[in-house]
């Protein structure tokens, strides 16, 4: 795959993110946002780790600017997508996109522990980020999942030369 493509679908799937950002839900302090982390678990597959993660990147700055975001959708984000990514690389297979909640659910959450963890109390912080990111990462993943198979079943991505057709 060229760079030029490459970047074109990171920003279609930044585009895409956004677009569906209206969907959320609040906890706590966070705007829970499953289409996200379908977006995360495509992306990782289709463009890799580190476009995936720069699509969240893009994603979560829009989102915060227009007002369907928080501060969380960075570290809810970008970790999902580069371990999706990675996980794609290293097993060839769609299933692949079923880690996002790994790196939403372990790094993010361990990430907004670490600064927020002083002062909410680590146990009280870990425990609403948690519960708030797996909220929305799981169903993410899972829709993820069922997009790109579905895509392969239509032969869509063949057709497009997108890598891991």
């Amino acid at each position: 795959m060229t760079q030029a493509r490459q970047v074109v679908l990171t920003g279609l799937f930044a585009a895409l993110a956004v677009l569906l950002s209206g969907i959320h839900f609040p906890i706590g302090p966070s705007k829970v946002f499953p289409f996200q982390h379908m977006v995360n678990a495509v992306a990782g597959v289709l463009i890799g780790p580190w476009y995936g993660a720069l699509a969240a990147l893009i994603a979560g700055v829009i989102r915060n600017a227009i007002g369907t975001g928080t501060i969380f959708a960075f570290p809810g984000g970008i970790p999902g997508a580069i371990v999706v990514g990675l996980a794609y690389r290293w097993a060839k297979r769609d299933w692949a996109s079923l880690t996002e909640p790994l790196g939403t659910g372990v790094i993010g959450v361990g990430l907004v522990v670490l600064l927020l963890g002083p002062l909410m109390g680590k146990e009280y912080a870990f425990l609403l980020f948690f519960t708030a990111f797996m909220a929305s990462s799981i169903p993410g993943a899972v829709i993820g999942y069922f997009l790109l198979k579905t895509l392969r079943k239509t032969k869509i991505l063949e057709h497009r030369q997108i890598p891991g057709a």
